[in-house]
């Protein structure tokens, strides 16, 4: 890999500054004690990837069944902020690092979160996989199709546990495992349609280029991505900027709202409708409404100051067993997922079931082993139940809710949509050699180049 241009040293000496601002303490402590829900002897070690802003939820939530004692964050604030709230939670300082492959390399750790950007997420993962760690890797887990086949050939080759975070699955109140359960149990008949709503992108005028913050290693934080000018420009909550939060606007780092929410609803729906297994999946993908807030040219942005994902879209998915499914910036039942069935219809978010089958379970509720069978046997619920669920297949070595193989079909459909959009023309696809049919220069959308240094092997 290409060595930062900002010296460990210097990173070392930013994060350090940060810290002491917060807190008063030696910076590193070695073999810290453990406390918590577990014995000293059962509680796995955790080392953190990736301490932004999403860390703050899932951070903690490993930290409640491990001891954490690394963080990892090319921006040394974001990893100032982690050594806080791990010192809070365990009473102990945790080492930090600036390079995810000093995490890596510590043999005491069992297993690590991946809570970098998109683009970073199935390099850190699949060598987090060959270093002999299980993994936590947040959604969505690939930024091209070739990614995810790399990932599963790892996971298979590994036998290492790997949850995604797809969190619809276990928790918001178990409305998307009860949807599940629903169709699973024939309230709807069989599935004709599915609508996935999962909202508009954002959009922006020009972003200036300005300096690169001293506490960001920006060539770090870039990795695979071509080297471009650091853009922001202060405003709202987070500002417009080509790094950090708003990083998913940017094909480069992200896939916009398709890997975003399309994350979850897509994911929801193809387990809905049984087509996310080996083999199965779409067939075809047409784009019906595609707007992007900059020119594309061949598909490729022709402007670099300004957003480039879609912010407007309609995709009409066609799957192997004769299921519609529809992903949309905007529908009249607003974010979620639409089921419509041969005897009925109803829409799930992260707020409320609505529909006749649902109201029906009032006078004839599910099975009781319902939300069991559907979550493959196992107990559902309770706080933290995503995380859960990952330590305790950590422990049976099952494979966890939220799986990488089912994750990349899901993922995959996305995919297919951004290709479909951005080429302005439906792409057939074989799910069981999982090659874009009769369309040689969509086939090679598959995979990306990488810069140099920052490859990917399997």
């Amino acid at each position: 890999m290409i060595p930062p241009k900002q010296s460990r040293r210097h990173f070392l000496t930013t994060t350090s500054q940060a810290v002491a601002t917060t807190i008063a303490a030696p910076y590193f402590i070695t073999n810290p004690a453990r406390a918590g829900e577990e014995s000293k002897n059962d509680r796995l070690v955790l080392g953190c990837i990736g301490t932004g802003d999403r860390w703050s939820a899932v951070g903690p939530n490993a930290m409640k069944l491990s001891d954490c004692v690394a963080v990892c964050d090319v921006d040394a604030h974001h990893a100032a902020k982690a050594v806080v709230a791990v010192q809070k939670r365990q009473d102990y300082i945790p080492e930090v690092y600036e390079d995810y492959r000093r995490v890596l390399d510590r043999k005491d750790i069992d297993v690590v979160t991946i809570v970098t950007t998109d683009h970073w997420h199935s390099k850190i993962a699949i060598e987090a996989m060959q270093a002999g760690k299980d993994v936590y890797c947040e959604k969505p887990l690939t930024l091209t199709i070739e990614e995810g086949k790399q990932i599963c050939q790892v996971a298979r080759q590994t036998g290492r546990v790997f949850q995604v975070g797809t969190q619809q699955r276990s928790e918001m109140k178990q409305l998307f495992l009860q949807a599940i359960a629903m169709i699973r149990d024939g309230r709807i008949g069989q599935v004709k349609k599915v609508v996935c709503d999962i909202g508009g992108a954002p959009t922006c005028g020009s972003i200036p280029v300005v300096k690169v913050p001293s506490a960001l290693n920006w060539d770090m934080w870039l990795g695979q991505a071509p080297v471009v000018d650091y853009r922001h420009q202060e405003g709202g909550t987070w500002g417009d900027s080509r790094c950090h939060f708003q990083f998913r606007w940017w094909y480069e780092y992200s896939g916009g709202k398709l890997t975003d929410w399309g994350a979850h609803h897509v994911d929801i729906g193809q387990w809905a409708i049984q087509q996310n297994g080996p083999g199965q999946g779409v067939v075809s993908v047409q784009p019906v409404l595609a707007a992007h807030p900059v020119d594309l040219r061949d598909g490729m942005p022709l402007q670099e100051d300004r957003y480039n994902t879609a912010h407007e879209f309609h995709v009409r998915c066609q799957f192997q067993n004769g299921v519609e499914m529809n992903i949309v910036s905007q529908s009249t039942d607003g974010n979620g997922i639409l089921f419509e069935g041969t005897k009925g219809r109803f829409h799930v978010s992260r707020g409320r079931i609505q529909g006749k089958p649902f109201e029906d379970l009032q006078q004839n509720p599910l099975p009781e082993d319902a939300l069991v069978k559907a979550y493959r046997g196992k107990q559902p619920g309770g706080k933290n139940a995503h995380m859960r669920n990952f330590f305790e297949c950590i422990r049976s070595r099952d494979l966890p809710i939220s799986d990488v193989f089912t994750h990349h079909r899901a993922l995959t459909t996305c995919h297919l949509a951004n290709i479909a959009m951005r080429l302005n023309r439906p792409i057939q696809w074989n799910a069981k050699t999982e090659r874009i049919v009769g369309d040689k220069e969509a086939d090679t959308w598959q995979r990306r180049s990488q810069r140099k240094g920052f490859e990917i092997h399997v």
